[in-house]
């Protein structure tokens, strides 16, 4: 199809359909996915895509962990109340999760 601008080269088009099944974009989400890729890491939670846990990798949990760290303390007085308080809440459960499984 032809645009007119002598440049023939087909287009990417925006799925919708896929659009609406990811979640907005935002410091929350980012947070929420880190926490999920630390669980992940742990053995705790499942990969949507093949409904199998991940195997348990405490550096790569760690790491995650470390980076939600770094987050919170490059971020300090920048949050609005409830990231703050959402990555503070992860921080603890993910740490004590990390306690267990490394027990384990």
């Amino acid at each position: 199809m032809s645009d007119g601008t002598g440049d023939e080269r087909a287009k990417p088009e925006a799925d919708p359909a896929k659009a609406d099944a990811l979640p907005a974009v935002d410091f929350s989400t980012f947070l929420v996915s880190m926490s999920t890729s630390a669980l992940y890491n742990l053995g705790l939670v499942a990969d949507p895509s093949t409904g199998k846990r991940g195997e348990v990798d405490l550096t790569a949990a760690r790491h995650t962990i470390d980076l939600l760290e770094v987050l919170k303390e490059k971020t300090r007085g920048n949050l609005e109340e409830a990231e703050t308080r959402l990555l503070d809440s992860l921080l603890f459960e993910l740490r004590m999760r990390f306690v267990e499984v490394s027990k384990e």
